[in-house]
C-alpha cells in the first residue's frame, strides 16, 4: 500500500507539472502572438487595417484589399519547409540581434530569411508590372531604383545618407558601401521557385566581397569578414528598419532588407518574458498604437 500511495503520489506531481508546463506555453504562445500582430499592424500601418478570429480559433490579420492572411497553420515544419512555405507566426519566430556581432550565427538561425510572400505581394506589389510601378529612383552616392511603398525608400534613402558622411571619414566604411551591387531584380532565388526579395524592390546588396556568400565562402572566411566590417553600416540600416544578412547562419553580408516587422519585434519585445502586459515596451503615447492594441484585446 505504502509503494502504491507513492506512486499516486509521484504520479500527481508529473501531472501536476506536465499540465502547468503547458499552460505556460500557452500563455507564451498567446503573448508572442498578440506581440506579432501588433508590430504588423506597426510596421505595415497602411495595408493591416484589422485583426480576425475565425470560428475554427485560426487568426487572420485583414490588409486594405479585404485579403486575409493567416498567422499561423499550426504544421510543425523543418527549417526548409518553413523557407519553402512560411506563415506569419514562422518569420518572427527568431528574435534578430540588435547588437553587433564579429561570428557566425548558431545553425539554421536566420531571423528574416522566411518570408511570407502573401504579405510582400500584398505590401509592394504581386506581379512584375505592379513593383515597377511602385519603384522610385533614391540618390545617395549612386542611384537606386526601391520601391517607394510603406516608406521603404525614404528608409533607404535616410540610411545612404548618414552612410555618404561616414564613407567620406572612413574608407574602409566607403569600401564596403561603393559599388552597389544592385537593388531591384524581378528573379527566383537560385536553386528554388521562390522569388528573390530582391523582385520587390525593397532589398539592396551593397559592394560585393568573395567572403560575403555562405554559398562563396567557407566558415572561416565568412567569419573574418564579419571581424573586418564596420558595425556603423548595419546600426545605420537597423536603425532604418532594415535586418542585414551578416546576422544569419547562412549569411549574405552584402545583403541589407527593409523588414519593419523584424526589426520591430526585436526593439520591443523578445522572447516570451513575465511582464504584466503583453504590451509593455511599446510607445502607448502614439495613438495608433493604443489603437491596435485595442483591436487585438478584443480578439
Amino acid at each position: 500500500m505504502k509503494k502504491f500511495a507513492l506512486f499516486i503520489m509521484l504520479l500527481h506531481i508529473f501531472l501536476s507539472s506536465n499540465l502547468t508546463a503547458k499552460a505556460i506555453d500557452k500563455t507564451c504562445y498567446d503573448t508572442n502572438m498578440k506581440r506579432d500582430i501588433l508590430v504588423l499592424m506597426m510596421s505595415y500601418p497602411e495595408y493591416v487595417i484589422d485583426v480576425n478570429k475565425g470560428d475554427n480559433g485560426n487568426v487572420y490579420i485583414i490588409m486594405k484589399s479585404g485579403k486575409k492572411i493567416l498567422y499561423d497553420d499550426k504544421i510543425e515544419k523543418s527549417f526548409e519547409q518553413k523557407l519553402a512555405n512560411p506563415d506569419l507566426q514562422d518569420t518572427l519566430e527568431q528574435i534578430y540581434p540588435l547588437n553587433s556581432v564579429n561570428d557566425l550565427m548558431e545553425k539554421n538561425f536566420d531571423p528574416g530569411r522566411f518570408r511570407n510572400y502573401e504579405l510582400l505581394t500584398e505590401v509592394y506589389g504581386s506581379s512584375r508590372k505592379q513593383v515597377e510601378k511602385n519603384l522610385v529612383n533614391v540618390t545617395a552616392g549612386g542611384s537606386f531604383q526601391f520601391n517607394k511603398n510603406n516608406k521603404a525608400s525614404d528608409s533607404l534613402k535616410r540610411a545612404m545618407k548618414e552612410l555618404q558622411v561616414l564613407a567620406g571619414q572612413n574608407k574602409k566604411i566607403a569600401g564596403c558601401i561603393y559599388p552597389c551591387s544592385g537593388t531591384y531584380n524581378y528573379r527566383t532565388i537560385a536553386g528554388t521557385n521562390r522569388l528573390s526579395p530582391h523582385s520587390f524592390g525593397n532589398t539592396i546588396d551593397l559592394a560585393r566581397d568573395k567572403r560575403d556568400y555562405w554559398k562563396w565562402a567557407t566558415e572561416d572566411q565568412g567569419k573574418q569578414r564579419l571581424q573586418s566590417y564596420p558595425n556603423e553600416i548595419p546600426e545605420a540600416f537597423e536603425k532604418n528598419n532594415f535586418i542585414w544578412g551578416g546576422k544569419w547562419n547562412h549569411f549574405d553580408i552584402l545583403h541589407y532588407e527593409y523588414r519593419p516587422e523584424i526589426i520591430l519585434k526585436s526593439r520591443y519585445f523578445g522572447n516570451c518574458n513575465n511582464t504584466k502586459l503583453w504590451y509593455e515596451g511599446v510607445p502607448l503615447d502614439d495613438n495608433k498604437i493604443r489603437g491596435y492594441i485595442e483591436k487585438i484585446e478584443k480578439i
